[in-house]
């Protein structure tokens, strides 16, 4: 009868929990028809996640779904990179092997660092370099195999223990829960919510995924009174005692686990004698065992959250049949529980193992823990492959073993750095750093820079032969920390590490760490970076050609091309590129040489600048060279952008896509989906430019993306009349870029967006400061393709204010500044000439001396751009000029108003077609183009007092506060005949004055204000 209880604390009976259950039923259901789940299961440890779990797997699999089922794994106090993906992908594979194989196919290299079974991991110094992007590229294939096989099959992936998972596993967790958009797929994860304070490394990812509409929570309550009882009664296999139920439920407090144990104890009798403290519940039953059983199980808790047989058997030291008889005992009390895998042993419950773990002496746990690092040593195929340097690291680390400690740990950091387990590599090499002191000096005289490091340089020393120094360490650590968004924590490393170097004469290896500051500082909006690149420059000068010169000069060029394109770039970008062919470093030739190809073309030799560009472009993507090639889909198309050639770049950017997402370059993609969106508008695809802009905020993931993202959503609202969306995308676009770098591609079209928003909510002298900031720094050599946008939009907003109350004071000086900074900017190019003339004749129209033939030639020059919206809004100007001439003219400006508002309703600009539409009713010409109204306008309050519709338009501008003669101006009429309509409008209204008939006008709400009574400035 004892054995029989012993063999079942679990309860057969699967008690409560039945709305939980159906949550995740309905995920099942949505899922099965092709909507991906994500849901989290959070609760305190022992209150039932994983027999929740447990049982929904059983069901899902009985309804034909596929259960890939992972727990993250704890060796000591470590987590093993990826770990419950792998396992997943592991009977993933198992139960679709020939779908996930098709899945997976070009891809298994890549896919190997989660799933070893695909193909030979990339451990190995390998000949590309680790970037920001080599993450989210694994992280976008394993979202795309997952998705393929999901296409065919229902899918359920359950992650658990989520609480105990490396930082790679929960990043990669969040991208699929950001991310995953079609197939049959449920993801879950659990994870023990009373571990989770103020600093645990989770609740950062709790709290991003709480903001996701898409993943759903499922907090596990404790049992109730009733739940308890049938719980008990589950375990005992009979009706309990109430009293019994009572007392239990008053010490578990409703804890599923806690009942369990009780329940036994209860039954074996020792239930008056247990302490309330928690550990002394958990360990009575492990007390209760014969002491070779009980030296199994603590041996057991130090080894991980699952440990192999045959590794037990050989850290235990036991005789076969006494291990056996220990075993079966720690079994039969449900102590210990047999692995899935069926070749090892866990607990029962992690709370068993971690009041086992707790109760060891300090001794104790470093003895067990150099046990099992000697039977790894001595016998390698004691564990799953994938796990074995992980685990050898960790096992020597806690057996406080220096000298065996410090490789083991760096041999681990590699491991993790091809995995692209960056934040995993981070934590090994400060372990190594650690301990580089307390290692013995011979050990560490054996360690080469080759088998250990692969971002740092050599610095003129042969890695090979050389002794790995505590700087190479440093080095490592400090990239992956960049890598891995540890940014603040690589800051510090480089920081000590340049103080280190001050006590030594060692340039380039200053220079290089020089440079990795200047990342950090950027990445941390910190600062631009030019600073500290100064620095390394300077380190550098005068010294034989190295990569580490070719990545200062490099560097240099890229950052002068953003910020101060000018001589001094194009002399960096040259001698960037000789230095990379002299020392062989392609990867940043191939980079210089894009940075060379579009200072060219920003200087004026376009055509060779471009050719220049496409040559890159075409060999980085024949040589796989996919983080230079990405680039060069971003710069490219946005070079041909800058010289009005956006139908070209089109077909180049929808192809940039393909590469950026197959490689994973998710920052690239997200730029590559801006300018996409930037050209489609340009070629009056403006749907398709809000939905490229869409994609570029999901996906992209540092700052500038998106910020670049707003900037667009920002245009596109101003052109479609949404002045105050346009207003807040500005706000978000300001707050992404920050306060700290002001490169002038980014600072230019903001501080366009910001007079045009301004002018648009009638805050001239905000829209003038603006101008005025911008021309008090001036436009730097290569950024007219931002200028003459800026310059047009200031000259439109002053042309535009002509009339207004409080705009005349200041308009010559401002128009002045206009002039003269129109006259410095360079147009080089047919498209920034053809705005050259437009702010011209701007400028003469807030000057009230516009000619017909000067807009004629801005017409001509636009008709061959292939720009619909900017052709539209000079064919209006057009027209406007020829109704103020001519009277012969009035069919050819009908024609000109009727193109101009097809092109503006087709695009939705909405500000563009109603100025169109005033020009024709003042001019009194029909648009027979003009999209039906869709409702009856509402009764007019003029046509009731009498007005005409001529009267009508005379007092809107009346209400405006214009003169007779602003009035004929507008309305193409004299001013004798302004004077008669105002003189009968009063009449009519029954009032003696101008004001009294704008406030009549104002009380009945005759004119509510439309762009048209803005100052808009990009009409």
């Amino acid at each position: 009868m004892l054995r029989a209880v012993e063999t079942r604390s679990v309860s057969p009976v699967f008690v409560g929990r039945a709305s939980e259950l159906d949550t995740l039923h309905g995920a099942l259901s949505r899922a099965a028809a092709g909507e991906p789940q994500a849901l989290l299961i959070g609760g305190e440890a022992g209150v039932g996640k994983t027999r929740l779990i447990e049982e929904f797997a059983a069901a899902a699999g009985r309804r034909g779904a596929v259960v890939a089922v992972g727990g993250c794994v704890e060796i000591g106090a470590d987590g093993l990179p990826f770990a419950p993906f792998s396992t997943a992908l592991r009977a993933l594979r198992r139960a679709l092997p020939d779908a996930l194989a098709a899945a997976a196919a070009g891809q298994e290299e890549e896919l190997a660092r989660l799933l070893p079974e695909l193909g030979e991991q990339p451990v190995a110094r390998r000949a590309g370099r680790h970037d920001e992007e080599g993450t989210a590229r694994l992280f976008e294939l394993t979202a795309r195999l997952l998705e393929q096989v999901a296409a065919q099959h229902t899918v359920v992936l359950a992650l658990e223990d989520l609480h105990w998972a490396d930082a790679s596993t929960r990043h990669l967790l969040a991208y699929l829960f950001r991310t995953l958009r079609t197939g049959r797929l449920v993801v879950l994860a659990s994870y023990r919510s009373d571990d989770i304070h103020r600093r645990h490394p989770l609740r950062p990812l709790l709290a991003e995924l709480d903001r996701l509409r898409t993943v759903q929570r499922i907090e596990l309550a404790r049992f109730t009174r009733q739940e308890v009882g049938r719980q008990v009664a589950g375990i005992l296999a009979a009706e309990p005692d109430p009293a019994q139920v009572d007392e239990i439920f008053e010490r578990s407090d409703g804890n599923a686990f806690f009942v369990e144990e009780l329940a036994v104890a209860a039954h074996e009798g020792c239930c008056a004698d247990l302490s309330d403290s928690l550990r002394d519940l958990l360990l009575v039953r492990v007390e209760a065992l014969p002491e070779p059983a009980q030296r199994i199980v603590r041996i057991a808790a130090e080894g991980g959250s699952t440990i192999e047989h045959r590794l037990l058997a050989a850290a235990a030291g036991l005789a076969e049949d006494d291990l056996i008889e220990a075993l079966r005992a720690a079994v039969n009390a449900t102590i210990l529980i047999a692995a899935p895998t069926g070749d090892g042993y866990r607990f029962r419950h992690s709370l068993v193992r971690e009041a086992v773990g707790d109760d060891l002496l300090p001794g104790e746990r470093a003895r067990f823990n150099r046990r099992y690092a000697q039977a790894l040593e001595a016998d390698p195929t004691l564990v799953p492959a994938d796990e074995r340097v992980m685990r050898l690291a960790s096992y020597w680390y806690h057996a406080h073993d220096p000298a065996k400690a410090l490789p083991a740990v760096l041999a681990a950091s590699v491991v993790a750095r091809a995995r692209h387990a960056y934040s995993e590599q981070l934590r090994l090499l400060e372990r190594a750093m650690e301990l580089w002191d307390t290692a013995p000096e011979e050990v560490r005289e054996q360690l080469r820079p080759v088998d250990y490091t692969e971002v740092y340089p050599p610095c003129g020393c042969d890695p090979a032969t050389t002794p790995l120094r505590y700087l190479d360490l440093m080095a490592e650590a400090a990239v992956a920390g960049r890598l891995c968004g540890e940014r603040e924590r690589a800051l510090k490393i480089t920081k000590r590490a340049l103080r280190l170097l001050e006590e030594e004469h060692d340039p380039l290896r200053a220079a290089w760490f020089w440079i990795q500051r200047s990342r950090l500082v950027q990445a941390r909006a910190q600062g631009d970076g030019w600073a500290e690149l100064a620095r390394a420059q300077e380190l550098v000068r005068g010294l034989p050609p190295s990569e580490v010169h070719a990545e200062v000069l490099a560097n240099v060029a890229n950052w002068s091309m953003v910020h101060e394109p000018g001589p001094e770039a194009f002399s960096a970008a040259e001698r960037a590129v000789e230095y990379a062919r002299m020392v062989g470093v392609r990867e940043i030739e191939m980079s210089a040489r894009l940075t060379l190809g579009g200072l060219m073309v920003q200087s004026g030799d376009v055509e060779a600048g471009l050719a220049e560009m496409y040559e890159v472009n075409e060999r980085t993507v024949e040589e796989g060279l996919a983080v230079v090639a990405g680039r060069s889909y971003v710069n490219l198309p946005s070079e041909l952008e800058a010289v009005g050639r956006s139908r070209e770049a089109v077909p180049l950017l929808e192809r940039g896509i393909a590469h950026t997402r197959g490689h994973g370059l998710l920052d690239q993609e997200a730029w590559v989906w801006g300018n996409l969106a930037e050209s489609l508008f340009t070629v009056g695809r403006w749907e398709e430019a809000a939905e490229a802009a869409s994609r570029s905020r999901r996906v992209g993931q540092s700052a500038k993306p998106r910020a670049f993202h707003a900037r667009i959503r920002a245009e596109l609202a101003l052109a479609r009349g949404e002045l105050a969306e346009a207003a807040t995308h500005l706000a978000e676009a300001r707050a992404h870029f920050g306060t700290h770098d002001f490169a002038p591609q980014h600072a230019l079209p903001l501080a366009r967006l910001a007079i045009e928003v301004a002018a648009g909510e009638g805050r001239l002298p905000d829209a003038r400061a603006e101008l005025d900031r911008v021309l008090d720094t001036g436009f730097p050599p290569g950024t007219q393709r931002y200028g003459w946008p800026l310059l047009l939009s200031a000259a439109t907003t002053e042309a535009t204010a002509v009339g207004l109350p409080g705009a005349d004071p200041g308009r010559p000086r401002v128009l002045d500044r206009i002039r003269r900074a129109a006259k410095a900017l360079p147009a080089n190019v047919p498209v920034w000439q053809a705005h050259e003339r437009w702010v011209r004749a701007e400028l003469l129209r807030a000057e009230g001396r516009d000619r017909p033939d000067e807009w004629a030639e801005i017409v001509a020059a636009f008709e061959t751009l292939e720009r619909p919206y900017d052709l539209a809004r000079v064919r209006c100007r057009l027209a406007e000029a020829l109704l103020a001439g001519d009277e012969d003219e009035r069919p050819r400006a009908t024609e000109l108003l009727r193109l101009a508002h097809a092109t503006a309703e087709h695009l939705g600009a909405r500000p563009l077609a109603d100025a169109v539409a005033r020009v024709a009713r003042r001019a009194r010409l029909p648009l027979a183009c003009a999209a039906p109204r869709q409702a009856a306008e509402p009764a007019d309050p003029a046509q009731a007092l009498g007005l005409t519709g001529r009267e009508r338009d005379v007092l809107r501008l009346v209400s405006l506060g214009r003169t007779n003669r602003q009035i004929a101006e507008e309305l193409f009429i004299s001013p004798k005949t302004a004077s008669v309509h105002v003189s009968n409008i009063l009449a009519k209204l029954a009032v003696s004055s101008r004001g009294e008939a704008a406030a009549v006008a104002h009380r009945l709400g005759l004119f509510a204000q439309d762009a048209g009574d803005r100052l808009v400035a990009g009409l």
